[in-house]
């Protein structure tokens, strides 16, 4: 297989290793050292997809990461795809599959181009928004129809065999980008004796070294590159990290960096040892200072067709010239406006290609590089630009003419060249990405044409990221960069002798965005800003005219800088052609906000090892095996395994769920019944503000609550709504133990640290989560005395341990706590103990209790028996939108308090003192056997016409064994003085029950069981 543009000679490759690869189903070959891009282009491929919005023609046009054409699947099996991997940033491995993610029946043939051909007039600017709005039910017509055209990638459909990690890293100075002013700053920063992380995004470190025409005393560049990754990699307090990019900068120096370990070997992680390699992998980097040396993007110019395949950023064809050898056409036509990119066409000269003409945009363009030029006799037009590229899937000439910059205009006759590739400059735009993830506004300069950073304190840019260019001021800034950074961590400042530079002297460049073309803007031919989302100069103009004036706004009409490249290429151009349309400045216009992440992170790295099993870790009790062991049926609640009901076999059959549960609560009413409660959240709670700070949280008063006492509270948001409940137990003087929610724990717990940071540092008061130190279990029923006595050295007399007590001793040989807490309504004791411990003591209850009919229950029942008594359980009978008033628990307010509670202010509103707001009650059906549907909606009236209003729900229903019927907790409007009333319940299958609202207590409203 010959791979006709790939040069005889030179580059970085290593030309002893062929690599085979697979494109669009047709085989090729490379080198090891190329990218999928280098390689196509190697091979002469031209087309490489098809554009999102009108399907047209696209070839690679950068060589980087800011690369918006050349997107493409990846993968040979089903379980290995990869979408929307940029073939500029994937290194070749022998046996790469890819393909272009769009283009029916193929790329080279795509009938969508039809369509392409006719979106002027058909898609402009916000045609989403005007059009597919009706008829309604056509709606996923036109959503298939449309995802079908977008020209994305496809996700794969099995699972992935890779496996990913997160590693938390710390350093002292972080610097992001590995060219001459990263590699500096690594230096200085690391002689210093600072830990250093040094990250860049390509295969190669190095930088625009790899590719200079400069020498570094007198020596080829990436010489002094290897010595200086000699040097860094021998150091035991640097960490190097090619292939790897910094895709998001956090608060207070977090920066997220996604490694690609294995991505440039196999499809799919190789094994090593007989285990399979990581694939990828997160690092969550807390860094003390960083450095940005992340350099420059070039930008194109903007001129007609100039998304024809061929049409190439000057910079792209220098890196793929110098670095991979390749030579990506025969006839080179330059436009430029600086004389940096003057370096493409003498790079092309230099390995015998054609260079047809340079077209300067300049009146009198002076620098070395062009007299270098010039003495090689390549004919300049100054004064000019490419104003139209000719060619359908490859350029085959160029339209050269005058233009006048300032009257926006051509100013002279146009003359078509003959050529099969235009590279184009219009000169480079700082990397400010990572600077502006921290919100900070980036500046613009009128002497490098482009915004610079703002930065946070610790931060510190370097090189091209702050408009430096030349490569010896690029060097001595990263330095500076480096020791300033290590000095502010904290380390003496380190010399570095760095390499010397010849200067050189280059002309000023021009201001050139959009070229401007014999025609209107409008009728021009397509002059594409935003390649990767079709957005011309044309369509900016009809957003400035339809009135959209905010670069936000037009960002968001015209969809500029939406795509993977986030504007890398076309932002400033596009904001240049806004400004110019609104006549305005470019820093009067402004830029669009940049987010992570940087470039694209797929969602194994994203997710790292959380995934599968991990994905939602199952948490298991103490007596979670002899649950198993007994027969439980289960239940998640959160993430804990909790035992859901406790099946028998009853003459050779399993009991029902339903028996199971009858069976259950009728132990717990007429002897004893055992719950493993460990799951309930638990926070121990200290300091000297520990009583102000609850009284704040919850709605009640704490501040007389003796030790040895327990507490119910209620938690509101400060919208005054319920969002959990449960016991808090005063442990000493300034020591507390709450309980919340299995569910809400975390919540909770994080509900009080953002109260106690943000709202009242001042209180000295600390939170710490016991909820796995101790478990929990509940003895109860009217025989828990008897059996309690038999294990304990607790005085269990009523008198001495009265109910909402708590005590301290030992349970079965074990230090306990011990709290007369019941969730049944039953005498009930809350055994706490060391959760190591717990197991032995639930096996010594049940040695015991086998002749007081000891019978484990689970969720099921305590929720029957709980609503029995009223008992609400939050995010279940409360969502989000119930007061305590609206519960009755009038009785757990403490309105006279000397200070504010939580939510108290919002208790205060007309609209939550009304009277016929959802209130919660009983109810009970007419018919006893019926057991109401929870969620089933309220109706005062039957009859009424469809849609029927809706008064209420219900929150909780159960069959009783004790009442011996269907009962139901539920919220109704203004249910609380409607005590007798009928309401109906309409079902989906036509039937209609009927109930009566009764008080939400079924049983001992007196509480006299809980008290004996």
């Amino acid at each position: 297989m010959s791979q006709l543009n790939r040069l005889a000679r030179g580059g970085r490759i290593d030309r002893s290793r062929k690599l085979s690869f697979t494109f669009n189903g047709k085989r090729y070959q490379g080198h090891a050292g190329d990218t999928l891009a280098s390689a196509l282009l190697a091979n002469g491929v031209d087309i490489v997809n098809r554009s999102f919005k009108y399907s047209r023609p696209r070839g690679i046009v950068a060589a980087g990461a800011e690369e918006p054409n050349a997107v493409v699947q990846l993968g040979k099996t089903e379980a290995g795809q990869v979408p929307n991997v940029r073939a500029t940033q994937q290194a070749l491995f022998d046996g790469l599959e890819a393909c272009s993610t769009n283009g029916w029946p193929n790329v080279q043939r795509d009938m969508m181009s039809l369509v392409g051909k006719l979106g002027g007039k058909f898609m402009p600017p916000g045609f989403y928004y005007k059009t597919f709005m009706a008829p309604a039910s056509m709606w996923m017509t036109y959503e298939k129809v449309i995802r079908k055209s977008a020209g994305l990638g496809r996700s794969p459909m099995e699972n992935d065999p890779d496996i990913y990690d997160h590693l938390h890293q710390h350093c002292d100075v972080l610097v992001v980008g590995a060219g001459p002013a990263g590699l500096a700053a690594a230096l200085a920063a690391a002689r210093s004796g600072a830990r250093v992380i040094l990250v860049d995004e390509q295969e190669q470190m190095g930088g625009s070294l790899l590719d200079t025409r400069e020498l570094l005393d007198d020596k080829p560049a990436d010489q002094w590159v290897a010595e200086a990754l000699q040097e860094l990699a021998g150091l035991d307090n640097v960490t190097l990290l090619p292939r790897t990019t910094a895709n998001g900068y956090h608060d207070h120096h977090f920066v997220t960096l996604h490694e690609r370990r294995t991505e440039h070997l196999a499809e799919t992680a190789p094994l090593k040892d007989g285990r399979r390699q990581v694939r990828s992998r997160m690092h969550r980097v807390r860094a003390g200072r960083v450095v940005l040396a992340t350099g420059a993007h070039e930008r194109p110019l903007v001129y007609g067709n100039n998304d024809v395949p061929g049409n190439l950023l000057a910079g792209a064809v220098s890196t793929y010239v110098r670095r991979y050898g390749v030579v990506p056409g025969k006839r080179l036509v330059l436009s430029t406006s600086n004389d940096h990119a003057y370096r493409a066409a003498l790079d092309w000269l230099e390995n015998g290609c054609e260079v047809v003409a340079i077209a300067d945009a300049r009146a009198n363009p002076d620098g070395e590089l062009v007299e270098q030029a010039r003495a090689q006799g390549i004919r300049i037009i100054t004064g000019s630009a490419v104003i139209e590229a000719k060619g359908e899937s490859r350029v085959s000439g160029a339209r050269v003419a005058k233009v006048d910059l300032d009257g926006f205009r051509v100013a002279g006759a146009v003359e078509t060249l003959d050529c099969d590739t235009i590279a184009s400059s219009g000169g480079y735009s700082p990397v400010i990405h990572l600077a502006s993830h921290t919100g900070g506004r980036p500046t613009w300069r009128d002497d490098i044409l482009g915004f610079v950073p703002t930065l946070v304190k610790g931060v510190s840019a370097a090189g091209g990221a702050q408009g430096v260019y030349a490569t010896g001021e690029v060097l001595t800034d990263g330095v500076a960069a480096g020791r300033q950074a290590a000095a502010e961590a904290g380390f003496e400042a380190a010399s570095v002798s760095l390499p010397q530079v010849a200067a050189r002297r280059d002309g000023a460049a021009c201001a050139l965005y959009q070229v401007p073309h014999e025609k209107p803007t409008l009728r021009a031919p397509k002059q594409f800003v935003d390649l990767q989302n079709d957005v011309t100069a044309a369509g900016i103009e009809v957003a400035t005219r339809e009135g959209f004036e905010s670069i936000e706004h037009v960002k968001r009409y015209t969809a500029m800088g939406f795509g993977t490249d986030q504007g890398k290429l076309g932002n400033i151009n596009g904001m240049a052609i806004a400004a110019r349309l609104l006549g305005r400045s470019i820093p009067e216009v402004g830029t669009t906000v940049f987010r992570p992440n940087y470039t694209p992170v797929t969602f194994g790295a994203i997710v790292g090892r959380h995934c599968r099993e991990l994905f939602d870790p199952e948490r298991y009790t103490a007596m979670h095996q002899w649950h198993v062991e007994h027969g439980a049926e289960f239940e998640d609640v959160g993430q804990w395994k909790r035992p859901w009901y406790f099946p028998r076999q009853v003459d050779g059959k399993t009991e029902s769920m339903f028996d199971a549960v009858a069976r259950e609560c009728r132990a717990v009413r007429e002897a004893v019944g055992i719950l493993d409660a460990s799951t309930l959240g638990k926070i121990d709670i200290q300091g000297p503000d520990a009583r102000e700070f609850l009284g704040r949280v919850y709605t009640n008063k704490w501040a007389k609550l003796a030790p040895g006492r327990v507490r119910y509270g209620l938690m509101c948001k400060d919208d005054g709504m319920v969002f959990d409940d449960g016991t808090t137990s005063c442990l000493g003087e300034n020591h507390f133990l709450m309980t919340t929610t299995t569910g809400g724990a975390a919540g909770v717990l994080e509900w009080l640290e953002l109260w106690h940071q943000t709202e009242w540092p001042e209180l000295d008061v600390y939170f710490t989560s016991v909820t796995d130190h101790w478990a929990t279990m509940t003895v109860t029923g009217p025989e828990a005395r008897k059996l309690m006595s038999e294990v304990t050295d607790i005085d269990l007399d009523k008198e001495a341990f009265k109910f909402m007590d708590w005590r301290e001793g030992s349970v079965a040989g074990v230090p306990a706590r011990v709290f007369r807490i019941s969730f049944t309504g039953e005498l009930a004791y809350e055994i706490n103990v060391q959760a190591n411990y717990a197991l032995h003591v639930w096996e010594t209850l049940f040695a015991h209790g086998e002749k007081y009919g000891l019978t484990p229950y689970g969720t099921e029942t305590m929720h029957v028996l709980r609503a029995e008594k009223g008992f609400i359980i939050a995010g279940q009978d409360t969502d989000g939108s119930v007061t305590p008033e609206d519960l009755g628990m009038h009785w757990a307010v403490g309105y006279d308090k000397p200070f504010s509670w939580i939510g108290q202010r919002a208790l205060t509103r007309p609209d939550t003192a009304r009277t016929d707001r959802k209130q919660l009650v009983g109810l009970k059906p007419r018919n006893a056997k019926v057991v109401l549907e929870e969620g089933a909606q309220i109706v005062f009236d039957p009859k009424h016409a469809i849609p029927m209003p809706m008064v209420g729900h219900v929150t909780s229903s159960y069959y009783s064994p004790t009442l011996d019927s269907g009962f139901a907790l539920a919220v109704v409007k203004g249910g609380q003085q409607k005590m007798g009333e009928t309401v109906y319940l309409p079902m989906a299958d036509g039937q209609v029950h009927e109930a009566e609202i009764v008080s939400p207590i079924f049983l001992d409203p007196k509480g006299e069981r809980q008290n004996v």
